[in-house]
C-alpha cells in the first residue's frame, strides 16, 4: 500500500493515523470534543498498532518496538528512538534521540 513513496507515502499515514476518516469529516471514528481536555495539554496521539508489522529502522532494517510511555519507536539493538509526532513515525535518523542500550542477560556474558 505504501509502496508510492514521497508526499503519497506522507498523505497515506497521515489518512492512518486519522483513524481513516475522509478529509471532509465524512466516515469513521468521531473524537470526543472533551476528552484530553482536563490536563491543559494536548495529549499525544499514538501510533497506529497496525503500521508496526511493517515499519523498519531505516538504518538497520530490523523491527521496531513501540514504546507507549514515550510515544517512540524503539531500535534496541542501536540504541535509538524514533519520535510518534500526531500519529505519524518520524523514521528521518537525525530525528532519533540516542537511548542507553539495555545490557546483555547475565547468563551470556562473554569470555
Amino acid at each position: 500500500m505504501l509502496r508510492c513513496g514521497g508526499r503519497g507515502a506522507a498523505v497515506v499515514l497521515r489518512w492512518m493515523a486519522a483513524g481513516g476518516r475522509a478529509a471532509s469529516g465524512g466516515h469513521g471514528q468521531q473524537q470526543d470534543p472533551g476528552k484530553g481536555q482536563g490536563s491543559g495539554r494536548p495529549q499525544p496521539q499514538p501510533l497506529e498498532p497496525s503500521l508496526l508489522s511493517f515499519l523498519v529502522c531505516p538504518l538497520s532494517k530490523r523491527p521496531l518496538r513501540y514504546e507507549e510511555a514515550t510515544n517512540e519507536l524503539i531500535n534496541e539493538e542501536l540504541g535509538i528512538a524514533y519520535p510518534i509526532i500526531d500519529g505519524i513515525p518520524n523514521m528521518i535518523p537525525e530525528a532519533a534521540r540516542m537511548i542507553q542500550k539495555k545490557p546483555p542477560a547475565e547468563g551470556l556474558k562473554q569470555a
